[in-house]
């Protein structure tokens, strides 16, 4: 009880320090120092290294990287003898003894510091360590983190020595009730730090935040805001895009804060023309650039509007796996292949399941011209009536959005997938999608949900979560986990709501290479059955406006354990983990090719 307590009280203090950093939008655009490359680690089932034999905290654990003073002195780890991984990366596919691994392991290195050059203040920046960890820096710990993918730092501008520095992350990976996501999940549970670790250095105060969109109904509008991290008024904050011949400068308020909306009328970024403006925020010397597109999108009735014009998004799920080499994606040449698969399909939308992407993989799909469904991991059995589980998923959905927010690339903001119905889901759910509009009223809400009923080859979609979405958004499986591809033929769909409908998911399970007639499971034969007709039911559906169908590529999933045919693999990819096309992916693609035709007329 005693330890359970201690636990509490430390999340609950992580979560106040984390509240307390200012905030870092657009990292990549700031000075910074790589500390990516190779780490030390040690495997600690038992969390040795963290608590006593009594379960208590150790203040000498492993974060304090000791070295002994003498021959005799007892000390058993050392970092400088201990094997090596390569950050960012997934321990699981790093070293084949932790490939189901799930607990504690500690991570180290050296890197190095010049005092006298720094000036302003610096921050220790993770773009993501799965799932919780503690932050020790020379010894010292100077944080915590809950969350597997959104980002975090802390200021150690007091911290850090001038020469040699070392930091320790403990990181556990361990699958809790209370979590978010939950114990149960149709993905690998990754573990380790899978994003950029960088050591960011600004300015005392520097531009902290940031958002320039269109102003709401306008296309000859930009609005602009902008805040210091700290509340110094007078500072002047100057915003330009020089190829819209614009330059302004304002003064911030009491709060730190500028805002204004510029006359200007930029090009509108779309699938077809990704145009993206080089925009520049300037203080007190400091510049902050970034790359930002301008649109609309809107519904009306049963329509999707991109610009004012009706959109179908012909789409395709991915999850955060890397191609060829499977463990997590992280980087740009991932970004491009995943995307580069995309394109070729015929896609012009992306649906990044079941968690924040990395900020590489959103503005690749920008800058390739997809627009993205974005989702926080509150999936399937989410523990609705813990207050702790809501403030996780709440800061979650937070630090996505302000991560994102000038991404024009991003279309919708999805708060969960394939929840139960309860009293306690739909007030937790509400309030998410409340918070949603609150940070972000420019674009839409969405869910995955189910079909929750069947009648005579009608299926039912009703939701009392659908008066809070902007797009009735469902998943359904027919002929996979109900029913056979030949009723998805003669299946009609009961959505009694005056909003555009979109298919999250759908498709079945296929062996790259292993085929024979339509009837038999997992052969290419029958998943490309269940593409081929399943278009055709799309085909009836009043007020369909896209789907996303799952998933481009097999990925990994402990519950997938079919020995020769899944061996822990989710084979409902049309392409395989190495990039091999199934025949379902020819078919989806001469489907989304007569979509574009019908749209261009």
């Amino acid at each position: 009880m005693k330890t359970k307590l201690l636990l509490t009280l430390a999340l609950l203090l992580s979560v106040a320090m984390a509240s307390a950093q200012p905030a870092l939008q657009n990292v990549y655009a700031r000075d910074y120092q790589s500390l990516n490359g190779s780490w030390s680690y040690i495997v600690d089932p038992f969390d040795n290294g963290y608590y006593n034999y009594r379960l208590d905290v150790n203040p000498n654990g492993f974060g304090r990287n000791q070295k002994p003073s003498s021959p005799s002195e007892l000390i058993e780890y050392d970092f400088d003898t201990a094997q090596r991984m390569e950050i960012p990366g997934d321990w699981n596919t790093q070293d084949e003894q932790l490939f189901f691994y799930e607990g504690s392991v500690w991570f180290q290195r050296y890197f190095s510091f010049d005092k006298s050059a720094q000036s302003g203040r610096t921050f220790l920046y993770f773009g993501a360590v799965n799932y919780l960890c503690n932050v020790y820096l020379n010894g010292r710990e100077i944080g915590s983190h809950e969350g597997g993918f959104t980002p975090f730092w802390f200021d150690v501008t007091d911290k850090l020595r001038d020469g040699e520095n070392f930091v320790v992350l403990r990181v556990n990976n361990r699958r809790e009730p209370h979590y978010v996501p939950t114990v149960n999940a149709d993905w690998w549970n990754y573990g380790g730090i899978t994003r950029d670790v960088l050591l960011v250095n600004t300015p005392q105060t520097y531009i902290a935040d940031y958002t320039v969109r269109l102003a709401s109904g306008r296309y000859d509008r930009v609005e602009v805001s902008a805040s210091l991290s700290e509340a110094v008024a007078g500072r002047e904050i100057t915003i330009s895009i020089p190829e819209l011949s614009l330059s302004k400068t304002l003064k911030t308020n009491a709060e730190g804060r500028i805002s204004t909306t510029l006359s200007v009328k930029p090009e509108l970024w779309s699938p077809e023309n990704p145009k993206l403006y080089d925009i520049t925020f300037t203080s007190a010397g400091e510049e902050v650039a970034d790359r930002i597109g301008f649109r609309h999108i809107t519904t009306e009735g049963k329509k999707l509007l991109l610009n004012g014009k009706e959109v179908f998004l012909r789409g395709i799920s991915i999850h955060e796996e890397a191609p060829y080499r499977q463990g997590r994606a992280f980087g740009d040449e991932d970004a491009a292949t995943l995307l580069g698969w995309a394109k070729e399909l015929g896609c012009n939308f992306v649906r990044l399941a079941h968690y924040p992407h990395n900020e590489k993989m959103v503005r690749k799909a920008e800058e390739m011209g997809f627009m993205v469904w974005s989702e926080i991991p509150v999936y399937w059995t989410i523990h609705w009536e813990n207050a702790t589980t809501y403030a996780n998923a709440e800061k979650q959905l937070t630090d996505m959005i302000t991560r994102d927010k000038n991404r024009a690339a991003i279309i919708i903001w999805s708060v969960a997938n394939e929840t139960p119905h309860s009293d306690a889901r739909e007030l937790f759910l509400s309030r998410l999608a409340t918070k949603t509009r609150e940070l972000d009223p420019s674009r839409l809400v969405s869910m995955a949900m189910e079909v929750t009923g069947t009648s005579r080859n009608v299926s039912r979609v009703e939701d009392p979560m659908s008066k809070y979405v902007d797009i009735i958004s469902f998943n359904q499986y027919l002929g996979w986990y109900g029913g056979t591809p030949a009723d998805c033929l003669t299946r009609t769909y009961d959505i009694p709501y005056d909003k555009p409908v979109f298919i999250s998911e759908w498709g079945g399970g296929a062996l790259y290479g292993y085929h024979g007639d339509d009837a038999t499971r997992f052969t290419e034969e029958y998943q490309n059955l269940i593409y081929k007709n399943t278009a055709v039911m799309l085909d009836k559906i009043d007020g369909l406006v896209g789907c996303s169908p799952w998933i481009l590529m097999d990925f990994r999933s402990p519950r997938r354990q079919l020995p020769h045919i899944q061996d822990f693999f989710n084979r409902k990819g049309i392409i395989s983990e190495r990039g091999q096309r199934k025949m379902a992916f020819y078919t989806l693609q001469e489907y989304y090719s007569r979509k574009a035709a019908e749209q261009a007329k």
